[in-house]
This record gives C-alpha cells, sequence and structure tokens, in this order.
C-alpha cells in the first residue's frame, strides 16, 4: 500500500505549478463555499485577534487564509519532488544570521510560528544552514501518507523527531552534537500544569515553556523566524537573532518577547497565520494558572 500511496503523491507532485495553483482554486471552493471546514472556529479566532474589524474584513482576511492553506498543503506534495536549486529560487532567506553563529561553537533555536509555508522552510533550512536541523513532527494518522511525509521533510537532512519522543530522543541527540532546533512554539502545550499563561492578542492563552527552559538548560542562541509568502509559490524568510545569553534573562522574558513577536507578525499579515488552529482552546483560571501569568515579567 505504501507504495502505491508514495508513487500517486510523487506522479501528483510532478503536476506544473501553475496547474497545480488552478486545482487549488477548485479546493478553496469547495472547502470554504460547499463544505465550510472549520469557518466557525476560523471566524471566532479572527473575532479574538481583530475585535475592532467589521464582518466583510474578517471575511477578506478568512478567504486569504483559506487560499493560503489549500496552497500549502498542494505545495507540500510539490515539495516531494522538488530540487535543491529550484527550492532555494523559490525560498529566499538571510540565512548568515544563523550560520555566522556557527563558528562560535553555540548551539541555535528557531522559535517559528505556523506562519505560510512551514514546510518549505524545514526544507530551506536543512538545504542551507551549516548546522544540521532537528525538527520535531507529529505522526499522522495514516501510516503510509505520514512516511511518505516524513521522507519528504527529510530529504535535504533534517533529523526528524516525533513530538511524542522528543524528550527523550533529543536529549540524546544534543550530547555532543551540533545542532539547530526549529520549533513552531505557538503550539498549545501538551500540559497546561507546566505552561506559561500571557495574553495573546488581550485573551489569555497558554504558551509551552519548553522552549524557553531548554534554550536556557543549553545556553542555546535564539533566532525568531518570521515567513511569508511574495506570490504564489515564492516566500521570503527572515531570521531575527534574539539573544545568545539566554540564562541572563528574566524568567518568562523568552516567552513574553516572543509572544510579541508573533503578535507584529500577524498584525503585519493577518492571513498569513494557521487560523484554523484553536490557540484559545483552553480557558484560563486564575485560582488554577495565576501563579504561571507572565504579567509580572511585562
Amino acid at each position: 500500500m505504501y507504495a502505491l500511496v508514495n508513487g500517486f503523491m510523487y506522479i501528483l507532485s510532478l503536476m506544473p505549478w501553475r496547474l497545480m495553483y488552478v486545482l487549488s482554486d477548485i479546493i478553496y471552493f469547495i472547502l470554504f463555499y460547499l463544505f465550510g471546514y472549520r469557518k466557525k472556529v476560523v471566524f471566532q479566532n479572527l473575532s479574538i485577534a481583530f475585535p475592532e474589524k467589521t464582518d466583510e474584513e474578517k471575511w477578506a482576511i478568512a478567504k486569504k487564509f483559506y487560499r493560503g492553506l489549500i496552497d500549502t498543503f498542494l505545495e507540500t506534495v510539490k515539495l516531494i519532488s522538488v530540487s535543491k536549486e529550484e527550492l532555494n529560487k523559490r525560498f529566499v532567506c538571510n540565512y548568515e544570521v544563523v550560520n555566522n553563529l556557527y563558528s562560535s561553537g553555540q548551539n541555535v533555536q528557531l522559535h517559528a510560528a505556523h506562519f505560510f509555508n512551514w514546510e518549505f522552510a524545514n526544507l530551506g533550512f536543512s538545504a542551507n544552514l551549516q548546522y544540521p536541523l532537528v525538527g520535531v513532527y507529529q505522526t499522522l494518522t495514516n501510516p503510509h501518507v505520514d512516511k511518505v511525509l516524513y521522507n519528504m521533510r527529510k530529504k535535504f537532512g533534517t533529523i526528524l523527531i516525533s513530538s511524542n519522543e522528543f524528550r527523550n530522543k533529543f536529549i540524546a541527540h544534543a550530547k555532543g552534537n551540533r545542532y539547530t532546533l526549529a520549533l513552531a512554539a505557538d503550539q498549545n502545550p501538551g500540559r497546561l500544569n507546566n505552561a506559561f499563561w500571557l495574553p495573546f492578542f488581550g485573551k489569555m492563552a497558554p504558551f509551552a515553556n519548553g522552549p524557553e527552559r531548554g534554550a536556557t538548560s543549553q545556553n542555546t542562541a535564539i533566532v525568531f523566524v518570521s515567513l511569508y509568502k511574495i506570490k504564489r509559490g515564492y516566500y521570503q524568510c527572515h531570521f531575527e537573532l534574539y539573544t545568545t545569553t539566554p540564562k541572563a534573562l528574566e524568567k518568562g522574558k523568552i516567552t513574553l518577547d516572543y509572544r510579541n513577536f508573533v503578535e507584529s507578525e500577524i498584525r503585519k499579515r493577518p492571513d498569513n497565520y494557521l487560523w484554523s488552529h484553536r490557540r484559545w482552546k483552553w480557558a484560563y483560571n486564575s485560582a488554577e494558572h495565576a501563579g504561571n501569568t507572565l504579567e509580572s515579567v511585562e
């Protein structure tokens, strides 16, 4: 079965880019207008983030978001057969910000978010950074599709670790090895009791404390990552060196500044974020979570 799935997806990946975007427009129409995929979640999220906008403005953002979401899905399939040369034409980044740290001997954490297209970013980073890239992934329900995407994501050398096995496997890998660890730090934390709580677009949301704890304990440099579309099939990435001395920062400062960074990037390009993700899934309880709020750091 895997051979059939792999063969089908590889053939699909050979589709010309222009034809792929025609298919994307068709799927967008079906998904948005006929099935209304996660429309309620998307609109609720946009209403929380942008209460000052009219419903018409929110739906305009939503429509652009859905187009970006479908493009990302099909572009991910295209990446199965993309060459390094074509990738570097379509994904541009100031890699020197990270590569300049290599001679220092200090490892790096990339604090990214779910901006389009994060799959381009994974391949771009692994193909162009001097450091070996470590990425965290979540396994899919379908094992055959999961294997196809796993092989695509590691085609240029990414070291992939399942989120379920990350704690043990990454500790083993980090001992004596150079690395850049890429983290989508805007995901909901697995353990709310250990999360940092702080306002995200004015409403309390939990942030995983693992990225901050890891950077502090390992003394890794932190680089914030922005991604955005230039035009269909072409993306710009920007690395911003945040700190090389994470241990010198007050507890919570890294997470707070990351929150500020992500909010700023979203406000610049509201449709460029994964609004179908329930960022405010968990309700804040002042009695239960007050000890982990970061408002005092501000």
